[in-house]
């Protein structure tokens, strides 16, 4: 639903009743009082009903005979809602928000990229290039420019996973992720089409590993990022800090970026190694899909190119992610695994 703010008297009044519901000032449960609030805001009745069916549309509030309207429980707002999330912000629960965020981030975006890695076409690659150079061109001007470029990326790629099902999730991830981005850029002191690039380069390589470790370290540098924009302004960063890197629960994260890393370099020994039956003219035929790559016994790799491979670079940035992140990637992979083992 698009947002209501600005939108002459009726907009006003869906903002000043959704704010003060979201921000706590009129709890869960609680019955609004449409006589007092015609009176303190001069509306009619009418209008203020307008505004209420708006809400009600959110989540936000219902209606009962012999009870009237009441706000109800949290668990039944529209939470992706645009103007609910803005209200979270304005009542600063920012917090919780971002965090949910960042986690659902990490479970879907890795696996996305892999998914594109297989399955891009020369029209999504454009789509990826078309919107990374617009995000380049934003780089140090409006906010807004900058996060709708953002925006336009993350659903290029899930779009170039070819998976109608993640494809919809940006219903989920776009309208936290506008909101986040354009608190991020609006700092304007960022470039972030390096950390884009590096999952781009992967995706056209076909060299799915690549590219889910090069998500996770543009999500690890998207957390670093809001950090550094949110320090000091009570917004929680969902990483964790650089001081708990040695601590037992950073523990896990390092065995995974090891593991990253043997990959990255068992991935470019392929590379540059020979292969029987291949034909010395064109060079081996690598997998493109993860479906290939099981029944050829590798992973999906891009031909040539040891040194310096976006997997190589990807495996560098890794250790920046967070356990959770790599948790979540590692599922992702042994889900992608199963499920292509299933369709064979």
């Amino acid at each position: 639903m698009a947002a209501y703010i600005g939108r002459g008297v009726h907009g006003n009044t869906v903002e000043l009743l959704g704010a003060r519901i979201v921000s706590g000032a009129v709890g869960e449960g609680e019955t609004l009082d449409l006589a007092g609030l015609s009176a303190e805001l001069d509306l009619s009745i009418t209008a203020l009903r307008e505004a209420i069916k708006v809400l009600t549309a959110k989540g936000l509030v219902d209606a009962r005979q012999r009870r009237g309207t009441f706000v109800r429980p949290r668990a039944t707002w529209n939470l992706l809602d645009v103007d609910v999330i803005r209200w979270q912000f304005a009542a600063g629960a920012a917090d919780d928000f971002l965090r949910d965020l960042a986690e659902v981030r990490a479970v879907i975006e890795p696996a996305a990229a892999r998914y594109a890695a297989a399955r891009r076409t020369e029209d999504d690659l454009r789509a990826l290039d078309e919107a990374l150079a617009a995000m380049g061109r934003a780089v140090g001007g409006d906010p807004s420019s900058a996060a709708d470029a953002d925006l336009a990326w993350h659903r290029a790629l899930l779009v170039a996973t070819h998976n109608e099902m993640l494809v919809r999730m940006e219903i989920f991830i776009e309208p936290g992720l506008s909101e986040r981005d354009r608190l991020v850029h609006q700092s304007g002191d960022d470039d972030p089409v390096p950390s884009h690039q590096a999952v781009l380069d992967a995706v056209r390589a076909a060299d799915a590993e690549a590219a889910g470790a090069a998500m996770l370290a543009l999500l690890a540098k998207s957390d670093s990022d809001l950090r550094r924009v949110t320090a000091g302004e009570g917004v929680a960063a969902p990483a964790a800090s650089a001081q708990g890197a040695s601590s037992p629960a950073a523990a896990p994260h390092a065995a995974a970026a090891e593991r990253a890393e043997s990959a990255a370099q068992a991935t470019a020994a392929r590379d540059a190694a020979p292969v029987a039956g291949a034909n010395p003219e064109t060079g081996p035929a690598t997998p493109r899909t993860p479906a290939e790559a099981d029944a050829a016994g590798t992973t999906p790799v891009a031909a040539g190119g040891a040194e310096g491979t976006p997997s190589q670079a990807a495996s560098a940035a890794a250790p920046q992610t967070t356990a959770l992140q790599t948790a979540a990637v590692e599922a992702s992979a042994a889900g992608i695994e199963s499920n292509e083992r299933k369709s064979r």
